[in-house]
């Protein structure tokens, strides 16, 4: 049985705290569903000056985070929904099999959606959607974001830095680079809806017999402590955190 749990919250810091919490302290299988408000996301491997327009995003009050999986950078908005998957596997996963349940989501309506090799989702040869993996133990997570309604305007933007001279105290280190890909919304796809039925359609598909359930208050105070210890803090986000070359525990598809 898969517990479900549809956020109520808008907070990227919140939802990244959430995510490793409950990979790391929990056995359950999760599915969650979540948005955020402005937020321009970054991997764990990640140069923020590399990725984001940093000038431009807290001009805009855009908020800027750092997350604990590997991959390139995403922005998000509250036209983009995310899917986030927490199992427990006594094996190396396969993680086309996460790709594929998106697939068949998007599929069943009516979308003719196609996976690429990096696990991305496309439309007519455009990105909709990204994905990142990591592992921890016995435990995998994934988690993709669809695009449906977001402000592509701004998610260019954000996501655009300023060319840069390359820092010679870091040659010897490995940063992960975003793969650009060319995007669209799915709503363009779709003859009606919006991103408040789309989530619900989703949420439906992927609890159908399953477990619904809400954060606990126990969770919630456990997951905010970890936010501002770790997620808020800009140690953790505007730290280089490089290494010497790509790590298997740190996956990505974006």
């Amino acid at each position: 049985m898969i517990r479900c749990i549809y956020s109520p919250f808008t907070d990227i810091y919140f939802h990244l705290a959430a995510e490793e919490y409950l990979l790391k302290q929990g056995n359950e299988d999760i599915f969650m569903l979540w948005q955020d408000t402005p937020s321009v996301v970054i991997g764990k491997h990640q140069r923020l000056r590399s990725e984001v327009d940093q000038e431009w995003a807290e001009r805009e009050q855009v908020h800027i985070a750092r997350r604990f999986s590997g991959g390139g950078a995403v922005y998000h908005d509250l036209g983009n929904v995310n899917l986030t998957f927490i199992e427990t596997t006594p094996r190396l996963p396969e993680f086309v099999t996460y790709l594929q349940r998106t697939l068949d989501f998007l599929n069943s309506m009516g979308l003719m959606a196609t996976g690429g090799e990096r696990l991305g989702i496309y439309l007519n040869g455009l990105k909709i959607s990204g994905s990142a993996q990591c592992l921890y133990k016995d435990r995998v997570l994934y988690h993709c974001t669809l695009l449906y309604d977001t402000d592509l305007t701004a998610l260019h933007q954000a996501l655009n830095p300023a060319p840069m001279v390359d820092d010679e105290t870091l040659s010897s280190v490995y940063a992960v680079p975003s793969v650009r890909s060319e995007v669209t919304n799915i709503r363009r796809h779709l003859s009606a809806g919006t991103v408040t039925d789309f989530k619900e359609k989703a949420f439906q598909y992927f609890s159908k017999s399953q477990s619904v359930s809400a954060f606990t208050k126990e969770e919630i105070e456990a997951v905010n402590q970890l936010r501002e210890e770790k997620y808020i803090q800009k140690e953790w986000i505007y730290s280089c955190l490089l290494y010497t070359s790509p790590s298997p525990r740190d996956i990505s598809g974006s």
